[in-house]
């Protein structure tokens, strides 16, 4: 499953989603083996009703057989038992979402056949079977990762109880039907006006991988290795569905040499869905997105967009061979699910399109994933998770993101194709099954004859991220210390921590030579190079500080001596040490200023990306905020002027580049030129976007909008409530949160619960405009004010998203109100989310109080 990506020139979340249950294992007595479902969906009614049959192997005597169900009616229950039919007596317990049938007998060890009607409701809740509309017609269509395949039938829904599966829908004349295998027949019937579609027997698979979908869903077809692929979506989305249908095929081909193990399925399907709470859906056979994880117009999208569509897709198809054809053995070990598709995104992508730069995204998405580790409020990768509640907690930025970014830094250190090798190993010993994280170390260590699994078993066990102290060099070697890292200063670890880390070093050679930390304190080999650099490629995850006369070095050679992933760590580095208050906030201004004229898009955003936290969280007096904006502009506008206007020759790198800096020119720099530039340019945009370099367009929208009047305000109103494409459709909803103007700053948070914006979305529109000073109080008092409203837009994972944004204030009397407010206002499963927004408060706080008076010095110097 993808995390709903946030996307915005000017902002981006990542916060812990969660959801309310209670749960319980199941007892591994009754296994089950082969599931015949037959479901009809009502969607006028948004009822639907199930026939069920479950094989199952007893094995030990039982008295009864407990199975998961949610909202469930149960009708006749019977098991077949050696000849004999037995009706059961059904028990539902509600908090555990399970159902006991009780036989009144003993059912000794042996095959089992239970036969189940039953019926459901198609909710709104975008989980189960659920309901997603458009102006036109409902259509019913599933989520059921992680534990809501029990809503639409009852079910072992757990990963390990993997099984074989029938699916039958019985759907109205004028739709079609989806899921996971082919239709293998559709016969009218069994009543008038409607036909049954019945699809071919799956693989063994987890219940939370199997899909369906019901709806006049119409697609476009391509091919790859032979396997059919399709991209389907409501009839008018499909006209944006070639560009996902060419990634498609490029990726299909990239896995099935990578793996050396060929896609299994009879065929593959991307649908796009109106109402999808995710970003996506790894569904084996039938993966489902969000509409703006899927289309795209290949003509007029930004390439910040195509990379999303692109690296979501590459993200979902790696689950077919990690997740669906190999399962974690439970919830514990998701990032054997999410991480390794996290890491595997970007490969096939950066070979399909070189020119994007992926390994430089990479890179600065893993200063991300240690910024997000350093929190007092962290975790270890593998985390207790017994309840729906805490499982749902797991798909945060620590399975994704530092999962990923481990499994980096250990291909790095093995070498790609050694680690290519283990990763075969692992997949071939488990195809079909379920497997550990122990499962996975222990082939990358028999392959590689290197210390892996003590590497990879630190970071899963550990919670947290090391920080390198490296002392004088000397003949080659180097002292090295290491302790936990936090962002505030003031936090502590509460023990000593060492982690086993793979250290490695830039060379004067075309490859990085590496060595292992393995205690607190050691002493690394170093090879030859233009400077002592121990973050090859920036792929390390830990954090690390120099000497000061080494750090000079590296600082004068900064653009010479390192590539752009080494200079992009290096800023996510030093800009660690700012927070954590190693450093002062001239010392990273001095650094972004050296790397001002770099030709890297992912260089200067890295740079830049910073000065909205200078600006927002330290800066507190006017001459601050005029202070940075001068020197922003003294700083970048000689770049972006040698840039010049846009050429249709224009590499993408240069384009993105091109926008990140007319970004921080409009935004931070307030530049006044910048800013008329960037109203006419979102005119022409809007009036029509091909005729505009989209990547600037959509910058320069974001800056009007900030500066924006109420005509503007309804141009993008009425594109949102019009536009057919989803891309324009949610980049202008967006548009609307970010004006600064108070009275239209309500307009927005008034559209965002008015019912016009579907539940998926209103969440972030209430988070946009708690990140600027100018617009934060605005939202906040709008949300306690409107509080029924804004409840009524909480869907099951939303909740923490939008207590998480919370954490954007500063001060100590925003806290308690923050705490006052939702101890009696009370949003389901958001514990951690609170208490992550009151640590982020108190970050903010310190962060304020120890860099103010160094940026206060930095001014006067100026």
């Amino acid at each position: 499953m993808l995390l709903p990506r946030f996307r915005s020139t000017l902002a981006c979340l990542f916060l812990i989603a969660a959801a309310t249950a209670y749960g319980q294992r199941l007892p591994d007595s009754v296994i089950p083996e082969h599931y015949t479902l037959t479901l009809a969906p009502d969607l006028k009614e948004a009822l639907f009703t199930g026939d069920e049959t479950i094989d199952v192997q007893v094995k030990q005597p039982v008295d009864a057989i407990t199975l998961n169900a949610a909202e469930i009616t149960f009708g006749t229950v019977t098991a077949a038992v050696n000849g004999h039919e037995l009706e059961a007596t059904v028990t539902q317990d509600e908090q555990k979402q399970q159902a006991t049938f009780d036989f009144g007998r003993t059912i000794d060890p042996g095959e089992v056949t239970l036969h189940i009607l039953y019926h459901g409701i198609l909710n709104n809740e975008l989980r189960g079977f659920y309901l997603s509309k458009t102006e036109k017609r409902n259509y019913a269509v599933t989520q059921f990762e992680p534990t809501d395949a029990r809503r639409a039938f009852p079910s072992f829904d757990e990963p390990a109880f993997k099984a074989t599966f029938d699916v039958s829908l019985i759907v109205p004349e004028g739709d079609t039907a989806i899921s996971n295998t082919n239709i293998v027949s559709d016969q009218p019937g069994p009543y008038e006006d409607v036909h049954t579609i019945h699809f071919a027997t799956t693989p063994k698979m987890s219940t939370y991988l199997v899909a369906f979908l019901v709806g006049d869903f119409q697609c476009i077809s391509g091919k790859s290795d032979g396997t059919p692929i399709r991209v389907c979506g409501t009839p008018d989305k499909v006209q944006y569905a070639q560009f996902a249908l060419s990634t498609a095929e490029y990726v299909l081909h990239y896995y099935n040499t990578y793996f050396g193990i060929k896609y299994p399925m009879p065929k593959l399907d991307l649908i796009g869905i109106p109402d999808f709470e995710a970003g996506a859906m790894e569904n084996f056979g039938a993966i489902t997105f969000r509409e703006t994880a899927l289309f795209v117009d290949d003509n007029t999208a930004s390439l910040a967009a195509k990379k999303e569509v692109a690296e979501d897709i590459a993200h979902e198809m790696a689950h077919q061979w990690f997740g669906d054809m190999v399962t974690m053995n439970w919830w514990n070990n998701i990032w054997l699910n999410e991480g390794f598709a996290t890491w595997m995104e970007n490969k096939p992508i950066a070979a399909w399109k070189p020119d994007w730069n992926v390994p430089e995204d990479v890179a600065e998405g893993l200063n991300g994933t240690l910024d997000y580790d350093a929190q007092k409020i962290t975790r270890a990768i593998r985390a207790k998770a017994d309840t729906p509640d805490e499982i749902n907690q797991m798909f945060d930025g620590i399975s994704y993101g530092k999962a990923a970014a481990v499994l980096l830094m250990t291909e790095q250190y093995e070498g790609p194709e050694v680690f290519r090798k283990g990763v075969h190993d692992y997949l071939e010993a488990h195809l079909f099954g379920n497997a550990t994280a122990e499962d996975f170390w222990t082939a990358q260590a028999a392959v590689s004859q290197k210390p892996v699994d003590k590497i990879l078993s630190s970071y899963v066990e550990e919670p947290g991220e090391p920080a390198l102290t490296f002392a004088e060099s000397a003949n080659g070697t180097v002292q090295v210390s290491q302790s936990r890292f936090f962002l505030n200063p003031q936090v502590k670890a509460e023990s000593a921590q060492a982690w086993t880390v793979p250290v490695c070093f830039a060379s004067s050679g075309t490859q990085a030579q590496c060595d292992v930390l393995s205690a607190a304190q050691g002493t690394l080999k170093f090879p030859a190079a233009k400077v002592f650099y121990p973050d090859a490629g920036g792929r390390g995850y830990y954090r690390f500080a120099l000497p000061n006369d080494v750090y000079a070095k590296v600082l004068t050679g900064v653009e010479t001596s390192l590539t752009p992933e080494e200079r992009i760590s290096l800023l996510g580095d030093v800009w660690a040490e700012v927070r954590s208050n190693h450093d002062g906030v001239g010392d990273y201004l001095n650094l972004a200023a050296a790397v001002k004229g770099d030709a890297s898009a992912a260089v200067i955003g890295t740079a830049v990306g910073p000065l909205s936290t200078i600006d927002n969280r330290i800066a507190t007096t006017p001459a601050e905020h005029q202070a940075l904006a001068a020197w922003v502009v003294k700083t970048f506008k000689p770049a972006y002027d040698q840039l010049g206007a846009p050429a249709a020759t224009d590499s993408p790198d240069k384009k993105e580049l091109r926008s990140t800096l007319f970004a921080v020119l409009g935004t931070i720099g307030k530049d006044a030129d910048v800013i008329a530039e960037s109203k006419q340019i979102a005119g022409q945009y809007l009036g029509d976007p091909a005729s505009v370099d989209p990547n600037l367009a959509q910058t320069a929208a974001a800056i009007a909008a900030e500066n924006g009047d109420a005509a503007f305000f309804d141009q993008l109103q009425h594109v949102y409530e019009t536009a057919n494409n989803p891309q324009v459709q949610d980049y202008a909803l967006r548009l609307l949160a970010l004006f600064r103007n108070p009275e239209l700053q309500r307009r927005s948070l008034e559209y965002a619960v008015s019912g016009k914006v579907r539940n998926q979305d209103a969440i972030f529109q209430l988070l946009l405009p708690m990140r600027y000073a100018e617009t934060r109080d605005i939202a906040w008092d709008f949300m306690r004010q409107n509080w029924d409203k804004v409840q009524a837009q909480i869907t099951t994972s939303m909740g923490a998203y939008l207590i998480g944004g919370t954490g954007a204030f500063c001060s100590e009397d925003k806290k308690q109100e923050v705490v006052d407010f939702f101890s009696t206002h009370k949003v389901a499963a958001s514990e951690r989310s609170l208490q992550r927004a009151k640590d982020a408060i108190d970050d903010c706080i310190e962060l304020r109080s120890e860099q103010g008076p160094k940026l206060q010095a930095w001014v006067g110097g100026q």
